[in-house]
């Protein structure tokens, strides 16, 4: 017959484990429960307590946990969160890098004309906006000129070719464009970076957005009223999402066998065949951002470029984990990561992810942290900024007069009904 020993040896055994975290708000101070154990007679067989402590031990790493610390620590002796900053204060910076090559250059007509075919061509002209007919997706092209007609009493004549599409056109150590894009590989990419078309319209289409995600002002007081208190929370990491790109495989699989820790599924997409294509399983219903809200510990990944998805998870107030990935948007690079979000990879993520598990006041603050800079910074009013911004100086690059193309369509504002 197996040994027996009493439940009260090893919970204190688990608990001494948490007094001795690094991650521990007070290394000396007792869990609140503690003295309640030695109340416990109750008897376990001895290969059921060693399981529980290794289940509680086998994701403790003091030296990982320690670098957690400093890395918070760092992060919040970072003068640079934008806490006090503007907005443009804040997004100054990747206007700069963007177009320091041009504004050395100059771009030229030539440049222009080399960049057309890879994007839509659009014209201000004495204050009148005109593209070319055709615009590949027309609610993207939408969300775009929403921002320029707001601007278009502000802005001289210029000209510039904005991509539509998912993927960037440039790529460095080839001859440059200046090409505006949404989101670049910015170890791979030169593309200028300007405020997704999705702020207004032509977002991702799923069944609860069908004609896709957009509004990001009424999105965000949704998402908002949606999320319960921190408390409340469900203390799972969760997934919904399409399965892109096989680099979201591993989440997929940690929760199949750790539901206890992860909720992550694929749901389906248009590439979509058969249960091979969402690794065996039938898709998951995809499911609204407010319902995310539900769950303390969000998980974003980059799809086939930057991630759509990932302003919408800091509007949950949960902690947002972001995927390690060389992809941005305009505004990912003011993010300070372990005060915003925190950065994982699959070799990390388990071992993180239990450390805000058992330090739950760092989790709620750098959740906090990341739900007001996105609340802040990602209005409506500072996109508009962010693209008067951009091409005020973009406009100063031009080494040359735009002259209007006639057969260009006028694009005019929409008559409210």
């Amino acid at each position: 017959m197996a040994k027996s020993i009493h439940v009260f040896t090893v919970l204190t055994l688990i608990n001494c484990l948490l007094i001795l975290s690094p991650g521990s708000a007070n290394y000396d101070s007792k869990p609140d429960n503690f003295n309640s154990l030695s109340d416990t007679t109750e008897e376990l067989d001895e290969d059921e307590l060693q399981s529980m402590v290794h289940e509680k031990a086998k994701y403790y790493r003091p030296d990982e946990w320690s670098d957690y610390l400093v890395w918070i620590k760092t992060a919040e002796n970072n003068p640079n969160k934008c806490e006090t900053q503007s907005s443009l204060g804040c997004f100054k910076s990747q206007i700069d890098n963007d177009l320091v090559y041009w504004m050395d250059k100059g771009i030229t007509l030539q440049d222009i004309e080399t960049s057309k075919p890879y994007g839509v061509h659009y014209q201000i002209i004495n204050h009148q906006l005109y593209r070319q007919y055709d615009c590949m997706f027309p609610t993207r092209c939408e969300g775009i000129e929403h921002f320029l007609l707001n601007l278009i009493h502000k802005l001289p004549d210029l000209e510039m070719v904005i991509n539509v599409r998912d993927w960037p056109v440039t790529v460095k150590g080839d001859s440059r464009m200046p090409i505006m894009s949404f989101s670049r590989d910015d170890s791979y990419n030169n593309d200028i970076l300007y405020p997704a078309w999705s702020f207004w319209s032509g977002g991702p289409a799923i069944d609860q957005y069908p004609t896709g995600i957009g509004r990001f002002d009424l999105l965000t007081r949704s998402i908002v009223a949606s999320s319960p208190p921190w408390n409340q929370k469900t203390e799972v990491c969760f997934f919904r999402g399409s399965r892109t790109s096989a680099d979201r495989d591993w989440l997929i699989l940690l929760s199949r066998r750790q539901p206890d820790l992860v909720d992550a599924q694929y749901t389906k997409n248009q590439a979509w065949r058969s249960i091979k294509d969402t690794l065996g399983y039938q898709p998951a219903p995809t499911i609204s951002f407010e319902y995310h809200c539900k769950y303390k510990y969000l998980i974003n990944f980059r799809g086939v470029a930057a991630s759509f998805r990932y302003k919408h998870l800091f509007l949950c107030q949960s902690l947002v984990f972001n995927m390690q990935s060389s992809w941005i948007e305009f505004f990912y690079p003011s993010l300070v990561p372990w005060y915003h979000y925190v950065p994982v990879n699959e070799s990390n993520f388990i071992s993180i992810l239990t450390f805000f598990k058992e330090n739950d006041s760092l989790a709620a603050s750098i959740a906090s942290n990341g739900f007001q800079f996105i609340k802040k910074h990602l209005t409506l009013e500072a996109v508009e900024l962010y693209w008067e911004h951009l091409l005020m100086k973009y406009s100063q690059a031009l080494k040359y007069k735009p002259k209007l193309i006639k057969s260009y369509k006028k694009i005019v504002p929409k008559r409210k009904p």
